[in-house]
């Protein structure tokens, strides 16, 4: 059964993001718990593309399916887990990217959501956070996608968000999401 192409997230409102998010129902890897059988040759670059034995996966569906049944471990490592195996898995960042922002609403009212890589949306909110994180080479932001999960936030991602704090002027500068609030100066 062929994977169902990623939405368009500028042809959807927020209130469609929503209920997508809703119905999106992903496999329960966090119940899963097989033997580790190995490593699946597998790396995600810090990009977001995916590699098989040294090859980009070109195969977009297969990305987006392999990301449905990708697990963060207690120790930070990273698994493809199904019911009856568990595969390491290298991630140079973060496993996703957010490369599209929709926003609607001002101030405390204001909305985010985020399309990653992978055709995956997500809102930012209490239990999507939005982070600065200090990194060897400066501060990055990120999103926290599911179950320890973070999406690395492309950097003209990163400049929508910051004109939209900017033309807001928070102090300090941030943005709100449904309800939380976000700091993107590094100040929280």
């Amino acid at each position: 059964m062929p994977m169902e192409p990623p939405p368009d997230l500028a042809s959807l409102s927020l209130t469609d993001i929503a209920r997508l998010l809703q119905e999106k129902r992903l496999p329960p890897v966090e119940k899963w718990n097989p033997d580790h059988c190995g490593d699946s040759d597998m790396r995600i670059a810090r990009d977001g593309t995916w590699f098989h034995q040294g090859s980009p996966i070109g195969r977009e569906a297969m990305v987006r399916l392999f990301s449905t049944i990708l697990r963060r471990e207690p120790d930070g490592s990273h698994v493809l887990v199904t019911p009856v195996e568990k595969l390491s898995i290298e991630v140079e960042d973060a496993p996703f990217v957010a490369v599209e922002l929709k926003s609607e609403g001002k101030g405390r009212t204001r909305s985010l959501a985020f399309g990653l890589n992978t055709g995956d949306l997500v809102a930012a909110g209490p239990d999507n956070a939005l982070i600065l994180r200090e990194t060897p080479d400066g501060p990055h932001p990120y999103l926290h996608v599911r179950g320890g999960l973070e999406a690395l936030i492309a950097r003209s991602v990163y400049y929508e968000l910051m004109n939209l704090a900017l033309d807001e002027g928070a102090e300090p500068i941030g943005l709100w999401s449904n309800g939380a609030f976000f700091a993107l100066d590094g100040s929280a």
